[in-house]
Order: C-alpha cells, then structure tokens, then sequence
C-alpha cells in the first residue's frame, strides 16, 4: 500500500500545475516551535537571536514563533525580519489585525489551531476582529522581497535561524532546489534552517550536495506535526508521505530542520 502511494503521490507531481497559496494557521507545527524554542535556549544567553522567515504570508508563523520565544526567553532580544513577494499580504501580516469570520486573502481557519488561552495572550479584541498584541509586534521589519534573489543574501546579511516553510513544494522541483540554494546563504555559520514543505527528493538532495546536518531531536514528531499536508498525500502535490526507519537515508529525508555549517552526519 504504502508503495502504490508513492507511486500515486509521484504521478500526481508530474501532473499537477503548482501555484503559491497564501493558506496559513497559528501554531500549525507545535513540535516544530517546540524544537525552535530548545534551540533558541542555547543561544539565551547572547546578545541576540537573529530571524529571518520567508513566506511569511499573513503573519500567523512570525508571531507563533515569537509567542513561543518570548515568553521562553523574556530577556532574549530577537529580531525577526519577515520576508513575503507579495505588498498586500505583508500589509496585512504588519498590520497584524484579523477577522474572526473571513481571514483576509487566506482561505482558511487561521485561529483553528489556537487554545482560548492563546487567544488572550495573543490579541486584543476589537470587535469582530483580533489584533496582535504589542509585545509580539516589536522588534520584526516586514520586506517585500522574492527568495528566489540571487541578491537576497547580500541584501539581508546573515541569520542564527532561517525559517521556510510551506511554499517551496508551490515550484517546479528544479525552481525549488535552485531556491533552496540560494536560501541557504541566508543561514550563517552553524545556524539553523527550518524548512518544511518542500518536495522530500528536493530537499534531501540539497542536503546531502551541501553537507548539512540534520536536527535528530523531534525529528518525527516536526515531520508529522502538520497534520494537513500529511492527510494530503498522496492525492495532493504537496502531501507529505507517511515516516518510516525503513529508508536507509531516513534521519536526512524525513528532517525539517537542518544545522548548516557544522559537521554533517552521515546517513
């Protein structure tokens, strides 16, 4: 079964017409923010933590990520430069104010994913309407800018953490790769890449051409932790197949987050 999957799951890639979406949730990967705040503990102590996230869409990740880190590290200054090609959607990830009834641009149940409790710590109600706490708003600057610049990394020097997901799987594969590339110039020495949401062949080959080492810790549990893309698979492009130990190249294939610039570890 799992073989005629993969099988379904390739053709439906061959054949399907891949386009960006803008669909997002708060708190869409909890294992992946958990691995984010034990990483981000061993840098506690430093000046600051530098973020960049790309895709940034409507702001729903750049401020669960800050959720999570602030209230971990209170005295951790972090700055956080969101990143998305579209002017609207980073107009409205800035503004940082949402309707609780038609989210804007997004098709999708943003606060699905929210406790109550979450919900106070994270808005203030303005109606029918929420809005992003000042807390969380300080310290990001928000760029209209395309990941796929060769110039990006010149532009935005570089960053403790790199965080793309969900939108590389929205590209040709080898658009995808050649983008993959040119975002992993953005991560300086032995800083992290969080990038979920891309072709698994992609990103294994990226990793493996470039040496980076994978995050063991939550590996499964990030890997799964989207529980959307991996109902999709295989009836979707960007499903997500099924974990498994079995594959020899399992601990890179299956990783969502990578250490660049350290020793690689070998498969």
């Amino acid at each position: 079964m799992r073989s005629y999957g993969a099988f379904l799951h390739m053709l439906v890639q061959l054949r399907s017409e891949r386009s960006q979406y803008f669909g997002t949730f708060f708190f869409r990967n909890r294992p992946e923010l958990e691995l984010l705040r034990t990483l981000a503990g061993s840098r506690a102590k430093a000046a600051a933590l530098r973020i960049a996230v790309l895709a940034c869409s409507n702001g729903a990740e750049v401020y669960s990520i800050l959720w999570t880190l602030r209230r971990a590290y209170p005295d951790l200054e972090i700055a956080v430069d969101a990143i998305d090609i579209s002017k609207e959607i980073v107009e409205i990830a800035k503004e940082g104010c949402y309707s609780l009834e038609t989210p804007e641009l997004v098709d999708a149940p943003i606060f699905k994913y929210l406790t109550d409790e979450e919900m106070l710590t994270m808005f203030d109600r303005e109606g029918d309407r929420v809005r992003i706490k000042a807390w969380l708003q300080e310290g990001i600057d928000w760029h209209v800018a395309d990941a796929r610049d060769p110039e990006l990394a010149n532009a935005m020097g570089r960053y403790d953490v790199v965080v793309a997901n969900k939108f590389l799987f929205h590209m040709p594969p080898a658009d995808a790769e050649k983008c993959l590339r040119n975002i992993a110039r953005l991560v300086g020495p032995g800083g992290h890449l969080f990038v979920s949401g891309v072709d698994l062949g992609v990103r294994t080959k990226v990793a493996l051409d470039s040496g980076w080492s994978p995050v063991q810790d939550l590996l499964e549990e990030t890997h799964n932790g989207d529980a959307l893309v991996r109902h999709d698979w295989p009836w979707r492009y960007w499903g997500l197949e099924p974990f498994t130990r079995q594959k020899s190249d399992w601990n890179i294939r299956y990783a969502s987050v990578f250490q660049l610039g350290a020793a690689p570890v070998r498969s």
